[in-house]
């Protein structure tokens, strides 16, 4: 594969001969942001400890008003994701749309469903700023653009996740 002129040569380390293979540098990126999994060692964990499970009940009915709050905190200015939807404007639409958006995503959790369009992102590869060698792979950072009614369902879930977080003290406060 022949060399792209605006993706500069790489190396994993500082030592290491530069690469200018589009292939090997696609790997090289792919190993560092999407590292392979591991098994998480529960050793630690004594299940006879463990005398109360709870189950969350959360209710698969969303808000309208919790819903337009969330999409008035969105700040403008932020790159596209897939549906080229602004911020700005998905903010003045949703004083009209707000009440469908809250039923049809409440139909959505309700029967367990995720709308394929709402999976889609785009992952960029930007530079970080300041660093001294833009050859050194640890100078990039990655992004996800990601669909702009995803961003508020995510921030949505998030929120309750975060709620039962705290009404049950599950993180230490240190």
């Amino acid at each position: 594969m022949k060399a792209d002129p605006y993706l500069l040569d790489l190396r994993r380390f500082i030592k290491d001969p530069l690469i200018n293979n589009n292939t090997t540098k696609a790997d090289i990126f792919a190993a560092k942001f999407f590292p392979k999994t591991r098994i998480a060692d529960l050793n630690n964990i004594k299940i006879e400890e463990i005398t109360e499970q709870r189950a969350l009940n959360i209710s698969p009915i969303i808000i309208t008003e919790k819903i337009n709050k969330l999409i008035r905190s969105l700040l403008n200015g932020k790159a596209l994701g897939p549906d080229g939807i602004l911020n700005k404007v998905f903010k003045i639409a949703a004083l009209v749309i707000a009440k469908d958006l809250a039923k049809v995503t409440s139909c959505c959790f309700i029967n367990g469903t995720i709308l394929k369009s709402l999976k889609e992102f785009i992952m960029v590869v930007l530079r970080k700023e300041g660093k001294k060698d833009y050859f050194l792979l640890g100078s990039y950072k990655l992004i996800a653009l990601e669909n702009m009614l995803a961003k508020v369902l995510e921030k949505y879930i998030v929120n309750i996740i975060l709620e039962v977080v705290e009404k049950y003290r599950l993180l230490p406060w240190n």
